[in-house]
């Protein structure tokens, strides 16, 4: 039993050795190399041996190394990412990331939440925290990386709370966007954020 679990656990760090540093990966990563519970106890392994990190429960990644910082933690978003890249979900950012990531704020949420077509959960990351809400279809519909942003933001600002310069930097903003994804994504906002984000056609 000690000798086959050396082998999972070899096979599992050869595979992980061709990863990119910063890779965010699961057991259900390395599933055809072994079961599910051979798969966890090897990465639980690796990471006690720190040829891995484990970033929360069932989380790992091959860590990346700064010359100043020294080992450095995934970005939220990646790991948002993978979640929902294995879970086969769509995921929209909102609330106040949807805001930071504009450049509408300076403050970096330490709690980013998520609309998904997926399972509601949340990832304990230490000092930050992954949010993922269930919400219908439509609501994750939008196909322009900034204008998807940009409708969640402005729901986060509220109607009549928007300001001048917020409107300019959004303008700005939307002016990058493909125009047929913001043509399509403009209909799917209420009608308060359309007749904003209709001022960048």
């Amino acid at each position: 039993m000690v000798i086959m679990q050396e082998s999972v656990e070899k096979r599992v760090l050869n595979q992980i050795d061709g990863f990119d540093p910063g890779k965010v990966f699961f057991a259900e990563t390395f599933l055809e190399i072994s079961n599910a519970k051979a798969i966890n106890k090897a990465l639980e392994l690796l990471a006690k041996k720190d040829k891995i990190a484990r970033v929360a429960t069932g989380i790992y990644t091959k860590p990346k190394i700064s010359d100043v910082l020294g080992r450095l933690t995934p970005p939220t978003e990646d790991i948002a990412a993978a979640i929902a890249k294995r879970d086969r979900a769509r995921i929209v950012p909102t609330g106040n990331y949807a805001l930071h990531a504009l450049g509408l704020s300076t403050q970096v949420p330490l709690k980013i939440v998520y609309l998904t077509d997926g399972a509601s959960r949340k990832i304990d990351l230490g000092n930050r925290n992954i949010i993922f809400k269930k919400t219908a279809p439509k609501n994750l519909e939008a196909k322009g990386p900034i204008s998807r942003l940009v409708i969640q933001a402005l729901k986060t600002i509220g109607k009549n709370r928007v300001q001048p310069f917020e409107e300019k930097k959004i303008a700005a903003l939307l002016s990058t966007e493909k125009k047929e994804y913001l043509e399509h994504d403009i209909l799917l906002a209420p009608e308060w954020i359309r007749k904003i984000m209709r001022k960048s056609l």
